[in-house]
Order: C-alpha cells, then sequence, then structure tokens
C-alpha cells in the first residue's frame, strides 16, 4: 500500500485522550514521552502531533491500563475485545451483517451506551443511544466510538466507505476542520443522536479479509482504525495527494485543476461543498508535514521550509507560528 500523506492531529486529541483514565502528571508524562510527544506542547492550544505519535500514545495507554478505550465508559475493553470483534464479523455473509453483529457485539459489554442500527429509505444509520440512566458520553468517546465503527467496516470492505452524512450529537468543536479527514461524509453538529449512515446498497457487499489480514490490522492497532489509509472519494484528498508529489514546486489550483481533469471553477465548487479550499488543503499538507520531519528528522529548518516551497525561512517561520502558536525551532 502507498503510504499516505502526513497527517496530524490537533492536541486536543492528546489532552482528551489523557483525561479519561485516572493517571498522575509523572506517569501521563513519561507516556507522552515514550510516544514522542513532547509533553510541553499540552499547553500550545495550537499544536499537533502526527498520527503515528497519537497511535502510538492510544496503543500505550490502552495496555498500561488493560483497556482498549482507555477511561471512556464505566466497564473497562479488556485487551484483545477488538480482536474477537473482529473474528465475530469477519465471517458474516456481508457488509450489513458484518455491521449488525458489530452493533450486538458492544450490547454485551457497555453499560454506558449502545448503538442502534435502523434502515432509513436508501440509508442505513448507526446511531449511538445512551443507556437510560447513563449520562451521555464525552465528546471524544463518541468521536473513537464512530472511528472504530467506520475503520472496522473499512478494513473489511478493502477501502475507505463514503459516508452519505456525519451526525454529532454535540456543538461544533474548536478541531471540526478535521473531521473531513476523520469522517469521508458531510458532518452536521446539534443534532438529536450521534450516528453515521451509509447508502444501504454499498453494505450488500462481500467482505473482503480474512484471518491473515486481521492479524496485520491488529498488529497495527489503533492506527489503521483511527486513521485508516484505505482509498477515498472526496475530492479533498485527491488535490491532498497531489499538492504532497509536488512539495517543493510552485503549485497553484490551476495545476491542480489540469492533473484531475477538471476546470478551476468546477475544482473550486467541489471543494467548497466539501467546505474547505485549495489554499487550506495546502496550508494544512505543509503544517503535517512541516511537523512529522521536525520531529522524526534531523533536517535543517531552512531546508524543510524549502522543500515545503517556501522562499525564504524568514517566511516559514511565520507561517509555521500561524499554524501552530509556536516556532519551528521551538517546536523542534
Amino acid at each position: 500500500m502507498r503510504r499516505p500523506p502526513a497527517s496530524t492531529v490537533p492536541i486536543s486529541f492528546v489532552r482528551a485522550l489523557l483525561n479519561g483514565p485516572a493517571l498522575d502528571a509523572a506517569r501521563c508524562e513519561a507516556l507522552l514521552q515514550a510516544s514522542g510527544i513532547a509533553p510541553i506542547l499540552l499547553d500550545e492550544d495550537g499544536a499537533r502531533v502526527t498520527t503515528e505519535q497519537f497511535a502510538t500514545l492510544y496503543q500505550r495507554l490502552a495496555r498500561e491500563l488493560d483497556d482498549e478505550l482507555p477511561g471512556m465508559f464505566a466497564r473497562p475493553a479488556r485487551n484483545g475485545t477488538f480482536k474477537f470483534l473482529c473474528l465475530s464479523v469477519l465471517e458474516a455473509r456481508n457488509m450489513r451483517t458484518a455491521l449488525y453483529r458489530f452493533t450486538r457485539f458492544f450490547h454485551l459489554f457497555l453499560d454506558d451506551i449502545g448503538f442502534d442500527m435502523s434502515r432509513q429509505e436508501a440509508l442505513t444509520r448507526v446511531a449511538l443511544v445512551p443507556r437510560p440512566s447513563a449520562a451521555a458520553p464525552g465528546t471524544f468517546a463518541q468521536e473513537i466510538l464512530l472511528r472504530l465503527v467506520h475503520g472496522v467496516i473499512s478494513w473489511l470492505a478493502g477501502r475507505k466507505m463514503p459516508l452519505a452524512r456525519v451526525d454529532l450529537a454535540f456543538p461544533r468543536p474548536a478541531h471540526a476542520a478535521d473531521y473531513g479527514a476523520l469522517y469521508p461524509g458531510p458532518a452536521h453538529f446539534d443534532q438529536p443522536v450521534t450516528a453515521l449512515y451509509f447508502d444501504t446498497a454499498l453494505l450488500d457487499g462481500p467482505i473482503r479479509q480474512d484471518q491473515k489480514g486481521l492479524a496485520e490490522f491488529m498488529k497495527r492497532a489503533p492506527g489503521d482504525w483511527l486513521f485508516n489509509s484505505f482509498p477515498e472519494r472526496l475530492v479533498s484528498h485527491g488535490v491532498r495527494e497531489y499538492l504532497h508529489s509536488h512539495l517543493s514546486v510552485a503549485t497553484g489550483i490551476e495545476d491542480a485543476a489540469r492533473a484531475m481533469h477538471v476546470s478551476v471553477r468546477t475544482l473550486s465548487r467541489r471543494l467548497r461543498d466539501e467546505e474547505t479550499s485549495f489554499q487550506a488543503i495546502k496550508d494544512e499538507l505543509r503544517r503535517d508535514v512541516a511537523i512529522e520531519r521536525l520531529t522524526k528528522t534531523a533536517t535543517p529548518i531552512a531546508v524543510i521550509g524549502a522543500e515545503l516551497g517556501f522562499d525564504s525561512p524568514a517566511t516559514f517561520h511565520r507561517a509555521f507560528k500561524a499554524w501552530t502558536g509556536s516556532t519551528p525551532g521551538a517546536y523542534r
């Protein structure tokens, strides 16, 4: 599988992950450092970490707590829970049956929340439903459960499954701009329930995985279900991939439109429909690649800036500080 363009997540994801379990400050700092995350970043609202760093932190925390949904719910998901979940859906007749088994699996062990699967005309809805007398789960827990549903179904299908709609039963968060990468479908906030909507016809498709594939999937967990890298349908992802292969040269929307065989007007409209723009995608990609190279390589900062297409180190410094709140040198 071709390596996807570098990507990052906001520091709020790290804070939320660490806020669930009851860990003292020293243990939190040790886990962060073992995952390659500088603890000081927790104090920077604009900071971001790579998806690899976040997945590593999640994995370490899950192992330490013996809870694959670390501290999010009243009853822990003991290590091995997700493996048995995947085994239970692997032999399903089709994607719809697998999705139904998925919802029933969680009915057996989560006391705080359940899944409701229903058909609504041409769409199939999978909703999160708090149990009677249980407190509604936090925003982060809801986001993680949606990622788990979508990640497992996408793995079974062998591609990132498109979503007709994503409903969130909470206000639009500060990191809402990241939802385009997390969920390949339009997101709507302040809704009555949190739910994913699939095209029902797509759920008639076959399961394309086996137990050999499961071993690899679990080895890379939770990265593969949190940030799966299967082929996508969103236009914005196509633009991001094009820009990733042309980072060091001056590239405009005209170049991307030509490569994608559409007019500039059509490309702009399609990106607007996905609530983004060419310049926003370009800035986000350069930010993510810069963070990855600053944290994983010893490449001089001036060289990183030049490789990202900046005409001077000063311009790169200003842009990076606007993106993250820190200079490249302080971040490294």
